[in-house]
């Protein structure tokens, strides 16, 4: 399995639209495979909308799209909205549940983004397998997944919450496990996060 994150920076205000243009074409998007997530940045990088697609393999992914193309009803109408697209392919971590399917986990979501030193990512799935279960106790983690192809050397791990009051009190509680954070200080270049609030038509809400 591996999912194509695709990141898309609006004109300032663009994001309704856009997201009432998706929910229009998305049964036919649909037609071909399934989509796993819809987001919009509410704190972080501003005006963006994230939307996930699992694939089965590239192969897969490519068959697809080639397909799409041929559809007169995707992509979305566009109305001058998007300014920067951006495409990164992520392998799931063993330890992470599938992406997608009617899942009611939260109303905001925090995307954390680790760049890490090139080659250790082996090692920080390691760490990070023998921590998550400890972390879980306090809230499910929604995805872990490393790059593949666009950005590389890059860890993404997503955790739902009610709200960012149940998230600054769930990390504080987790903070004073001896198990979290996993203990990869050594391999971080750098680390950025985004606050997201699931499109209404979002599978992961």
């Amino acid at each position: 399995m591996i999912y194509e994150m695709r990141t898309y920076t609006l004109k300032p205000g663009g994001i309704a639209q856009y997201e009432a243009n998706f929910a229009e074409a998305l049964s036919h998007r649909e037609k071909y495979s399934k989509l796993a997530a819809f987001w919009h940045t509410e704190i972080g990088p501003m005006n963006q909308v994230i939307h996930v697609w699992p694939y089965e393999d590239l192969e897969e992914r490519t068959r697809i799209r080639a397909e799409l193309a041929q559809d007169p009803n995707w992509p979305p109408r566009n109305e001058g909205l998007v300014l920067k697209m951006e495409s990164e392919i992520y392998t799931p971590a063993e330890f992470m549940r599938p992406l997608g399917g009617d899942q009611a986990l939260g109303s905001a979501y925090e995307m954390r983004i680790y760049t890490l030193l090139p080659g250790s990512i082996g090692e920080v799935l390691k760490r990070w397998a023998v921590a998550v279960p400890h972390r879980e106790k306090y809230s499910p983690m929604a995805a872990g997944m490393y790059s593949e192809m666009g950005g590389l050397n890059k860890w993404v791990n997503i955790w739902p919450y009610k709200d960012l009051l149940e998230r600054s009190k769930i990390r504080e509680e987790a903070g004073k496990s001896e198990f979290w954070p996993p203990p990869t200080l050594e391999f971080l270049v750098e680390q950025e996060n985004k606050i997201l609030l699931p499109a209404a038509f979002s599978p992961m809400h």
